[in-house]
């Protein structure tokens, strides 16, 4: 079979997955566990997320694909693969193996998640820089306990603050041109997990005229605000991506319809709509739907699901791609965040 042009994603059973061509693959995410070892898929990068999953098999892989030859390597902690003008990585880091260090002027040490986020984006950042990929277009962090209060301050905000730190410190800027990111939580006990996209070419930054930027958050959500875009819309020469950052049920920067999950789904989906409408604005050539998109869907309490897949299946197209994973959520009083990819060719001459 002719891989897809330009970038691709596949949710895989692990049926699937076994049976898999891996030549073109960048990079998998695999959710309630690790892998078996597949034919041929030799040193692709894995990021292992303990975020269970919480509909049909209880094995879903999130396959990468460049549609060219990609080749594997390793630089320090991150594990990556590129092709000639991508490149997947991840890293994972427990906080029992990064000794949080004080800055000369600080009179505390930061957190042990404090000092493992700062270590991880400093190693992404490096690792770009040393192979020639200095864009990242799309990030996805899982962080264990991620509403729980540790050391005075909820990480949640600490990961925000170590985040911004490493950036900066990197010469990368934490706000405007920032890529489109995900923050969810992971079970106890697991490591950080950041795995990203990145590549020689910038994209577009999309905001939702609906939601102030989220690094434009006031001081009431954190010392350091969230650093990523609403969206990011990447053009190769034969396609677009649109990588859509986890979504929820805010308006402005407030959360609405707090405990009413059916109404947070509905406010949750129209702000995806309306980011789609804002990258066909931006790309003229685009026409991102919401049947079009792949989407991960994040559930709080898994009594939840059936009001969620209840409200997807009214505003999503039959067969379209979703899986649904149960993770902590940014805010407590937020109960479902969606994140989505939207694929779009472009026509090209004859």
């Amino acid at each position: 079979m002719r891989a897809p042009a330009g970038l691709h994603l596949d949710y895989l059973s692990a049926a699937e997955y076994q049976s898999a061509h891996w030549a073109d693959v960048l990079g998998v995410a695999a959710f309630s566990g690790p892998p078996a070892p597949a034919p041929g898929a030799g040193e692709i990068p894995v990021a292992e997320v303990n975020t269970p999953v919480l509909l049909g098999t209880a094995n879903v892989y999130e396959v990468w694909r460049s549609g060219q030859p990609a080749e594997s390597g390793r630089r320090n902690r991150v594990r990556f693969r590129r092709s000639e003008n991508l490149l997947f990585g991840c890293i994972a880091l427990a906080e029992s193996e990064v000794a949080p260090a004080a800055p000369a002027a600080a009179p505390a040490s930061p957190s042990a998640l404090h000092a493992a986020t700062e270590e991880a984006y400093r190693e992404i950042c490096a690792t770009l820089d040393a192979l020639g990929y200095p864009h990242l277009l799309r990030v996805w962090n899982y962080l264990p306990d991620i509403n729980r209060d540790t050391d005075g301050m909820e990480r949640y905000r600490q990961f925000n603050r170590a985040r911004a730190h490493a950036l900066s410190a990197s010469g990368r800027a934490v706000h405007g041109r920032v890529p489109a990111a995900s923050a969810l939580g992971a079970a106890s006990g697991s490591p950080l997990v950041v795995y990203f996209l990145a590549g020689r070419s910038a994209p577009a930054f999309i905001e939702n005229p609906r939601q102030m930027s989220a690094y434009r958050y006031p001081r009431q959500y954190g010392s350091h605000s969230p650093v990523f875009s609403r969206a990011t819309l990447l053009r190769q020469r034969d396609s677009l991506t649109l990588f859509i950052s986890g979504t929820a049920s805010i308006v402005g920067h407030r959360s609405i319809h707090v405990g009413d999950t059916a109404a947070q789904t509905r406010e949750t989906l129209t702000n995806i709509a309306a980011l789609l409408e804002e990258a066909n604005r931006v790309e003229r050539s685009a026409r991102f739907s919401l049947g079009s998109l792949a989407c991960k869907v994040y559930v709080r309490r898994p009594a939840d699901l059936p009001t969620i897949r209840a409200e997807l299946a009214a505003t999503l197209e039959a067969g379209s791609r979703v899986i649904y994973l149960q993770a902590d959520i940014c805010r407590q009083d937020l109960l479902v965040e969606i994140e989505a990819t939207g694929m779009c060719p472009l026509k090209t001459d004859a």
